[in-house]
């Protein structure tokens, strides 16, 4: 797995990232966005960068650029480790460009290729790289490709994940926020694993979480907080209980009520000892792409950004080089399951006689999620976020035909 040291960073990066793309008024738009695909090109970066365009992005990676290399290789190495994720680096260059060696040799384990200066060659080159190791995914590299471009470092990252316990889809009639008067798409189980849902103690208010683990050791984590609360403050307080698990307790020892957003627990009478959790959430597919250098200060990309000098004498020999384009595609969904086939049977039963009164005083716990809300994909052991989220829209939900 990677550092804690590494984790802490990627983690940072993810809240800094949100609270500039999600101000208050995203809150009824999708956005995704993925710090786990950034951080090592910035860590890169940062290694072989000099002047002010070394100290910002130093602040950018949380780590000094001595050491940021070495975090580039481990972080590459602990994905491609992980269970339902692959993870692949990308070095193009121009012929007449001389990379410094002790850089270049010291990259993560990567596809180094060379640029020819014609974009008509070039660009489906790497294209084609970028739609392999996404697993098809996504079909482009997110940065054009020209005559004067004299060197591309590209990051491909795929995580995939079925839950252990599935949904089923129905339809929702949503009461309250943007969606309300709304029959919604949704998705619903029951569990008897109270604690998979919590309370987050957030200096801004409650925040309510549900985690849905999935198969290969990572899971989603939907957060809600209050009606008009900030996006960033929500992912904010969902990326807080990572490193302060304290901050979070699980509706096993919640009191009956509605102690959370979406949250309400009572007591009621079961023929089942164990207690039961009903979770509905919407399912979403969204794809988002980011030009990085609209907030060029939130990943130290300010004075690389600079043409007018070059800021990178530890990657080119005799070049200059600034940075001219950095951009992010990212697509992500949520389903009952991925491929399901169903089938609906029914058994007709008649009345005989009085129903027994059910004999257990059980724990009910019901969590929805029928309005928008906050998403991290999580590594469970590590706890390093590969993606992070805002859901603002829900699909209409239409009855199936026969």
């Amino acid at each position: 797995m990677a550092a804690a040291g590494v984790v802490r960073a990627v983690n940072a990066l993810a809240g800094r990232w949100a609270r500039a793309v999600l101000p208050v008024e995203a809150a009824t738009r999708d956005t995704v966005f993925s710090p786990v695909g950034l951080w090592p090109l910035l860590a890169a970066l940062a290694a072989g960068a000099d002047g002010d365009a070394r100290e910002e992005l130093e602040a950018a990676v949380g780590l000094r650029a001595p050491e940021a290399m070495a975090g580039a290789r481990e972080l590459t190495a602990a994905l491609r480790r992980m269970p339902g994720v692959s993870a692949a680096l990308g070095l193009w260059a121009r012929e007449e460009l001389e990379l410094e060696p002790g850089w270049a040799l010291s990259l993560p384990e990567q596809t180094l290729g060379r640029l020819t200066g014609d974009p008509a060659v070039d660009k489906p080159r790497l294209d084609a790289w970028a739609k392999e190791s996404t697993g098809g995914r996504i079909e482009a590299l997110p940065v054009a490709v020209d005559a004067e471009t004299g060197l591309v470092l590209a990051a491909g990252l795929l995580a995939r994940t079925r839950w252990l316990n599935p949904f089923l889809e129905i339809g929702h009639w949503a009461e309250q926020g943007p969606w309300a008067g709304r029959d919604v798409h949704a998705l619903i189980r029951h569990s008897a694993v109270l604690d998979r849902t919590a309370v987050i103690d957030a200096a801004t208010g409650p925040v309510t979480e549900l985690r849905v683990l999935g198969d290969a050791g990572l899971d989603v984590h939907l957060l809600l907080g209050a009606e008009h609360a900030a996006p960033s403050t929500v992912l904010a307080a969902g990326l807080d209980a990572l490193t302060r698990p304290r901050l979070r307790t699980g509706a096993d020892r919640l009191p009956a009520g509605t102690p959370g957003p979406g949250l309400s627990i009572g007591y009621a009478r079961s023929f089942h000892r164990e207690p039961s959790l009903t979770a509905l959430v919407v399912p979403f597919d969204m794809s988002n792409e980011h030009d990085l250098l609209d907030h060029r200060a939130v990943f130290g990309l300010t004075s690389a950004a600079d043409i007018s000098r070059g800021h990178f004498s530890g990657i080119s020999l005799g070049s200059p080089l600034a940075v001219g384009s950095a951009r992010q595609t990212m697509t992500t969904k949520l389903t009952a399951l991925g491929f399901e086939a169903a089938a609906v049977t029914a058994v007709s039963m008649v009345g005989a006689g009085i129903a027994p009164r059910p004999p257990y005083r059980v724990k009910q716990v019901e969590v929805t999620f029928d309005r928008p809300h906050g998403f991290l994909a999580v590594h469970r052991t590590s706890r390093l976020v590969l993606a992070a989220g805002w859901v603002g829209t829900a699909q209409t939900y239409e009855e199936p035909w026969d």
